[in-house]
């Protein structure tokens, strides 16, 4: 049976070609979801356990989701009471299935209530709908989401008064226990789905609340109305019975394609994948793409391309079609602008040029102003829903883990320091900096991040170091102070004598390398550059103990290069996986729309195994192993790319 359900509601939103390709095994998907991976970084289905603890009493309906006649049954006899409170009610008609998260009925008079675990704060009156009236559109698919849930509710009960509302994180409560996140420990059960194993038997066991809701049944309102529209083409209503058919009858929507949801698409492959590939095939059907269209360089990848949308509506949709007039060239004599970047990548990939860019003279002075000995820092962090320690907030930062390489001005290299927390229940951010400031302090040497990550952590440590009793809470604000810099929103401003440099800037503005193919992600830079390096192959294809570089986790014959009739391995593909069975761009992908990540999607799920799953000695040995190994690893690429900056200015 082909039912519309909700989560397939929300695909078809995004775009109903999408429909065609779902669950179909010879496709293609980087989206591909584990739900206990999810759960593991997320916390969704904590949130969830929570928010019903918040509505006792409530009636679970339990059976697989393909069970649709056996659930909407089981519904239905809850439902003949006056009053009921129902866990995960199921509803289905006329080709619609929907499983609600929680419902309250009094009379005809019904709450439905979606829990995510997204975050608010009560009294952000745009959180939703823009200073503009226009739908934000972060929130736009749930929304949606929960309109389409309450369409299909009042097809089965038109007489039913439907309150409408979202249960999240709230942003500007505490933790008032400790442990609140492990008092909901995530297991995995059979067929792969996820349970929660819940150690309190009450709400007032776990503190003050954390959680809170927004009615949003004006906005459902509007949703129906039309005021509101996911595509300007279709009506709500008619993108249900549209989606609905597309689905039922196994159909290609020939919806037509975009810039940016084509550009996003998870059903697309390279050549070499044995699977289909239905980026390949819309644009096979919709634009009469050949085989020599498909090997012509397109526009889809080209590093922040703000002009795409209205570009690929004008029928641009390949490289050589592109001029400095329609991309807006700006050129900037002080580094490389945005649209130089640009033009750059677009006339390296149409000439098959694979040579580097470099403005080696403003590199130079760049590097010149660094001062030795050169330290290069990277952190772990994690945040979730529910805080794992009282006194924080849904979504504040913990920082668990970091590394930390020097070096020096002779060329020597050393692993000097690194940190990590992989004991549950302990708040490591206060010691996190005080082992930080104890790597950091013994000289002046310029220090180096990757990204504004680690400024963005200092900040919030600093935040949490005033409201605390720390007896060192001065010298720490202090240390923070001297290597970071202020966010814009911070009251007290500061820029340190020693703040750290960010790598990825000076990437940004000096250098370009086209087997990056516009990314910026030290994951990219990496393996380009030592691709484009012969400095770095021939230094770094010998053992450690050949080339002058120490190391905390990998022994001394350990090689980081692997090359193979000249193609060149990236270091991180050969370290082990965190987690059996994925790599860790598998890992990225089917995180990459989690509320605060923006990279390291591996870390934060392991920390968040380490903190609520029982683990015996050995699993956290591990997996604390494997996370000291990818931190390395992270500081010590950073090293590599100085080097090859170093080596393009010689």
């Amino acid at each position: 049976m082909r039912l519309l359900t909700k989560s397939r509601f929300k695909l078809g939103l995004e775009c109903p070609n999408k429909l065609y390709y779902t669950r179909k095994k010879e496709y293609a998907n980087k989206k591909q979801e584990d739900p206990f991976l999810q759960a593991l970084a997320q916390g969704g289905f904590q949130v969830e356990e929570l928010a019903r603890m918040h509505y006792p009493n409530g009636v679970l309906i339990e059976g697989n989701d393909g069970d649709y006649e056996l659930l909407w049954e089981q519904t239905q006899k809850l439902l003949q009471q006056e009053n009921v409170i129902i866990y995960e009610p199921a509803f289905l008609v006329n080709g619609l299935f929907i499983r609600v998260d929680v419902l309250v009925k009094k009379g005809n008079n019904i709450e439905l209530i979606e829990v995510k675990s997204k975050s608010f704060t009560p009294d952000d009156d745009n959180l939703f709908i823009g200073k503009k009236g226009g739908m934000v559109s972060s929130w736009k698919p749930y929304l949606f989401d929960i309109a389409f849930q309450k369409h299909v509710m009042q097809l089965c009960f038109p007489i039913w008064n439907i309150q409408s509302y979202l249960m999240m994180a709230d942003k500007s409560k505490e933790a008032s226990i400790d442990g609140l996140n492990q008092l909901f420990r995530i297991s995995k059960k059979e067929g792969n789905r996820t349970g929660i194993l819940r150690k309190v038997s009450n709400l007032e066991e776990t503190g003050d609340p954390v959680l809170g809701r927004k009615n949003i049944t004006q906005i459902v309102s509007d949703i129906e109305s039309n005021k509101f529209k996911y595509h300007d083409s279709l009506t709500f209503q008619k993108s249900i019975v549209f989606l609905k058919e597309v689905y039922k009858n196994n159909s290609y929507a020939n919806w037509p394609t975009s810039f940016k949801s084509c550009k996003e698409c998870e059903f697309t492959c390279s050549k070499e994948d044995e699977l289909k590939s239905g980026f390949k095939e819309c644009f096979t059907k919709q634009h009469k793409w050949n085989e020599a269209d498909f090997d012509k360089e397109n526009i889809f990848d080209i590093y922040y391309f703000t002009q795409g949308s209205k570009l690929f509506d004008e029928g641009i949709l390949f490289k050589d079609q592109l001029t400095e007039e329609n991309i807006k060239l700006k050129v900037e004599t002080e580094k490389l602008s945005r649209t130089h970047r640009q033009i750059i990548q677009i006339e390296k990939s149409l000439e098959n040029d694979e040579s580097l860019f470099a403005d080696k003279e403003g590199l130079k002075q760049e590097i010149d102003s660094w001062n030795y000995p050169l330290h290069f820092i990277d952190f772990e962090t994690s945040t979730v829903a529910l805080p794992f320690n009282k006194g924080l907030k849904p979504y504040e930062q913990v920082a668990f883990q970091f590394s930390h390489h020097i070096y020096h001005e002779d060329g020597k290299i050393e692993h000097a320091n690194e940190y990590i927390n992989n004991k549950a229940g302990f708040f490591p951010n206060f010691e996190f900096v005080r082992a930080l400031k104890k790597a950091l302090q013994n000289d002046e040497g310029t220090i180096f991040k990757y990204s504004y990550h680690e400024n963005t952590i200092l900040n919030a440590i600093y935040v949490q170091l005033l409201a605390s009793n720390e007896v060192d809470k001065e010298e720490l604000i202090d240390f923070i102070q001297l290597i970071s810099h202020s966010k814009n929103e911070s009251v007290t401003k500061w820029k340190g004598d020693r703040d750290m440099v960010d790598l990825w800037l000076v990437e940004k503005n000096f250098y370009y390398n086209p087997l990056t193919k516009g990314s910026n992600s030290i994951k990219e830079v990496l393996p380009a550059s030592l691709s484009s390096s012969k400095f770095l192959q021939e230094k770094y294809s010998k053992p450690i103990n050949q080339i002058r570089l120490s190391s905390k986790n990998f022994s001394e014959d350990h090689i980081w290069l692997s090359i193979d009739k000249g193609i060149i391995t990236s270091p991180y593909k050969m370290l082990p996986s965190v987690f059996e069975g994925w790599s860790e761009d598998e890992l990225e992908n089917t995180l990459s729309e989690i509320e605060d990540i923006d990279n390291g999607g591996a870390a934060l799920t392991a920390y968040g195994k380490l903190q609520y799953t029982d683990m015996n000695p050995s699993e956290i040995d591990e997996l604390t192993s494997a996370l000291l190994k990818y931190c390395e690893l992270d500081t010590l690429a950073m090293v590599m790319i100085y080097e090859h900056f170093k080596e393009l200015i010689k």
